[in-house]
């Protein structure tokens, strides 16, 4: 599993200009999807500048950041320091396919591009892992690049599709339709598809009761 490092700065902390650019479009979709109050586990949270940006915004919530790299937890760690928020808590160590994860409870979780970086069983265990997390009603929050009803939606996700599988053939963009029936099996129903900037989707799944 990877996630996407972007370049790191004189100052330990990593950066994307990815995230620079889709973080107020995933914040619309949060302050909307998310409830006022709670805990919220970002899964593999990267450099961090996702999870700042939230906790900002959205300051009723407490943010759990969480990645298995060392290194990015740093960053993360520093950019929370440097900001000195309240609602965002240290970084846990946390491997999506090494379950069951180092928390009990939360209220959401929320993952940005990551299953097209990672095995279909990393999809797998991130389902598992957050049916033992959340309560019913609770959301579980997708965002990336996907294919429907198995097509691309565009040349240029098609490009990244076949640069993907030819770093590593276990890669690839996943079809919505996939996913959902995935999750459907794990107690999960994808209540929403939002339509996002470049070809990304946010997908809203719920928790069943």
């Amino acid at each position: 599993m990877l996630k996407q490092r972007g370049e790191k700065r004189s100052d330990g902390k990593w950066f994307t200009a990815t995230a620079e650019r889709n973080k107020d479009p995933i914040l619309e979709v949060l302050r909307r999807v998310l409830p006022p109050r709670g805990v919220v586990l970002e899964i593999a949270s990267g450099t961090g500048q996702h999870i700042i940006h939230f906790a900002k915004a959205l300051s009723g919530l407490t943010w759990q950041p969480s990645d298995p790299d060392a290194d990015l937890r740093k960053s993360i760690g520093l950019r929370i320091e440097e900001e000195d928020l309240a609602n965002a808590s240290t970084p846990l160590e946390l491997d999506v396919t090494r379950l069951p994860w180092p928390m009990l409870a939360a209220d959401a979780v929320v993952c940005i591009n990551l299953i097209h970086v990672a095995p279909w069983s990393a999809t797998y265990a991130l389902f598992e892992g957050a049916k033992a997390l959340l309560s019913a009603k609770h959301v579980l929050f997708l965002y990336g690049p996907y294919r429907r009803f198995g097509q691309h939606t565009s040349e240029s996700n098609e490009r990244f599709d076949s640069d993907l599988r030819a770093h590593n053939q276990e890669w690839g963009l996943r079809d919505i339709e996939a996913v959902s029936e995935l999750a459907l099996a794990r107690g999960f129903v994808l209540s929403e598809i939002v339509e996002m900037p470049a070809n990304n989707f946010s997908l809203v799944f719920k928790r069943e009761g």
